[in-house]
């Protein structure tokens, strides 16, 4: 693989894992006014953003949001705050592990720091799950 086109993705990946993360917090700080919940996911994007902060210019250099393939791709709309939050939780844990993967031929050294925050992620998005149930109407399932 060429090393421009793995930065390409890392550079999206930390987008899309920031974007993300940021959703999260907004319905976290604003809506079901949780500030514990939201600092942690805060603290999660801030560390991800850290990992690779030193290659800012690197990776940015490589964006091409202008031709990207993915760009005029439609999203199906939400419906409500839990899928508006479920949404986006996915959206980071798959962000946090393309960039897991592909950071391993371009800085190996900091594969294990985006393992670690996306393991983060999945015990924040059980703790505020669990912590929200009622709000959600989200119902254990036996079978």
């Amino acid at each position: 693989m060429e090393k421009n086109n793995i930065k390409r993705i890392i550079d999206a990946n930390l987008n899309r894992s920031r974007e993300a993360l940021r959703t999260v917090e907004e319905a976290l700080r604003f809506i079901l006014n949780d500030g514990d919940s939201y600092k942690k996911i805060r603290r999660i994007r801030h560390n991800a953003d850290k990992i690779l902060r030193n290659q800012y210019a690197d990776l940015i250099k490589e964006r091409e949001s202008v031709k990207d393939a993915g760009r005029q791709m439609g999203e199906n709309p939400k419906k409500n705050l839990q899928s508006v939050i479920i949404a986006n939780f996915k959206r980071a844990q798959e962000a946090m592990r393309v960039l897991e993967e592909y950071s391993k031929s371009y800085m190996p050294q900091v594969s294990p720091e985006f393992k670690k925050q996306r393991y983060a992620l999945y015990n924040a998005e059980k703790e505020i799950f669990l912590k929200f149930k009622k709000f959600f109407k989200i119902k254990n399932k036996k079978n």
